[in-house]
């Protein structure tokens, strides 16, 4: 095994225009993601007649967006970490916009879902983007631009569903995928021309099964918790994919542990701060996503319901769209907060406002004005805890694992978010009511869900607050192999291991 080696120093021009242009490329990158996962919601009612294809098929094109984003986020993760971040940044935009050019060729439902996978490649932007920054600016600007990417996930998902539904009512529902396909090959080209290579890589030979035995236990977990409530939770193929998963996933992580290079440093995982942030980004994901799904489903309600205000989906997800850009406002508070008080601080507020957010949606969810208001309210402590968690584990871990730990804590967040999901879905079904000959869910299910959701919340308060204090500075980093890869657009210069540009 080589012997440790510092950091290599770049002398790139931190004045030029790219330079400059690097954390605004990488923010738009990570609403493009967001944008990706969210603009076919509004499809999905018309998908059945579009494809000749049944419900249940058409459900695929979210369930596989979603499967292979929390399958591939960990592993390119971990790839981009051993062989280049900007490189596996570039192969997954690639692999979105080639997604999203078969989806606007084709209707054939079994071809749109193979290419919803494709685009799931993407979620690892945020997590890959992250660790750039960490190797690329000095400590006092990384906090805010670390906190900025954190918010792209809320910015683009407010964003996503009112556009792709004003495409949709307007025009031919292939256009949206061209849209994309073009945002997505910007990316591309912006990436190339403005983002640097890092030098920092983890070497050693990536660890094959490793990424197969976590792609099959999540596959696994994640199927049965989305599919679930269609299938039946005691049905047989549910309990069977769940102890599956817990087999498999239960193998994985004893061959992890005894692989000298593995996908995932599970040692990492038993240092309270990582655990502890792993945990929380769990529970907030959970919180976070209640919001999007109850509201949207509460505002387009009928108004013979009582409580309904029979939006369209235009107007549904215009009520969203102040949420993401209170998240796009607040993301510099929260970098401030987490330099001055530590990310922990920041992570147990952030949770605590979304509790208090939910307390506003319980207290009236008749008013537009009331709704759009908790709303926003959840989304600023969104922004606070989303934004701590990467600051969170890039004060815990070293710099050639900060691509796979926030992959791994970005799926914890996808978990959580399949979790809510469920979980929102089992409390509307069995509290619904005839309007009109239909089944709807009663304003008592709505706020139900939104207490169930603050309750998980004030959870990720207490587990916040458990996590140990903020010892100082990052630990110092150093970087095991040898100097960067031949082609890179940066040179290098020995420095002082223990400072972090």
């Amino acid at each position: 095994m080589a012997s440790p080696a510092p950091i290599p120093a770049s002398t790139r021009d931190d004045t030029g225009l790219r330079a400059r242009l690097t954390i605004p490329v990488l923010a738009y990158c990570g609403i493009l993601m967001a944008v990706m996962q969210t603009v076919v919601v509004p499809l999905l009612p018309d998908l059945p007649r579009l494809t000749g294809a049944s419900p249940a098929a058409v459900s695929w094109m979210v369930t596989a967006a979603l499967l292979s984003g929390a399958v591939l986020t960990p592993v390119l993760g971990r790839a981009g970490d051993m062989y280049g971040k900007r490189r596996v940044l570039l192969l997954s935009f690639a692999l979105m916009a080639a997604g999203s050019v078969i989806c606007a060729l084709t209707s054939e439902i079994g071809v749109l879902i193979a290419a919803r996978a494709l685009q799931g490649a993407a979620s690892c932007v945020v997590p890959l983007s992250i660790s750039i920054l960490r190797d690329e600016l000095p400590p006092e600007r990384r906090g805010s631009a670390v906190a900025l990417m954190s918010s792209t996930v809320g910015v683009g998902a407010a964003l996503g569903l009112p556009a792709a539904a004003v495409v949709v009512q307007y025009a031919n529902w292939h256009t949206m995928f061209w849209v994309t396909a073009v945002l997505g090959a910007s990316g591309v080209a912006l990436i190339r021309w403005a983002v640097p290579e890092s030098p920092v890589r983890e070497p050693g030979r990536f660890d094959v099964t490793g990424a197969l035995g976590l792609a099959a236990g999540l596959i696994c977990l994640l199927l049965a918790v989305s599919q679930g409530g269609q299938w039946g939770w005691g049905s047989t193929r549910i309990i069977a994919l769940f102890l599956a998963a817990v087999l498999v996933l239960g193998l994985w992580w004893w061959q992890q542990l005894r692989t000298e290079r593995p996908l995932v440093d599970l040692r990492l995982v038993f240092r309270p701060r990582v655990g502890l942030s792993h945990v929380a980004a769990l529970l907030t994901g959970f919180a976070f996503y209640a919001n999007s799904l109850v509201t949207a489903q509460l505002v387009q309600a009928p108004e013979a319901s009582g409580y309904g205000l029979g939006l369209s989906i235009v107007e549904t997800g215009l009520c969203l769209l102040p949420g993401g850009i209170t998240m796009l406002l607040f993301s510099p508070l929260s970098a401030r907060i987490s330099q001055a008080r530590g990310p922990r601080v920041t992570l147990a507020l952030g949770a605590a406002v979304i509790a208090v957010g939910y307390a506003v949606r319980i207290a009236d969810s008749h008013a537009l004005w009331m709704i759009m208001v908790g709303a926003a309210v959840v989304a600023t402590g969104t922004t606070l805890a989303y934004s701590a968690l990467p600051a969170l584990i890039l004060r815990a871990v070293p710099a050639g694992q900060t691509a796979s730990a926030n992959g791994v804590n970005v799926l914890m967040r996808t978990v959580g978010q399949a979790v809510s999901s469920a979980a929102v879905a089992a409390v509307l079904v069995h509290h619904t009511s005839l309007v009109g000959g239909a089944p709807v869910p009663t304003l008592h299910g709505y706020l139900l869900a939104f207490a169930v959701a603050g309750a998980v919340a004030l959870a990720a308060c207490a587990v916040a607050l458990t996590i140990p204090g903020d010892p100082g500075p990052p630990e110092p980093v150093s970087r095991i192999g040898p100097a960067p890869v031949h082609g890179s657009r940066r040179r290098a210069r020995p420095r002082d291991p223990g400072k972090i540009r």
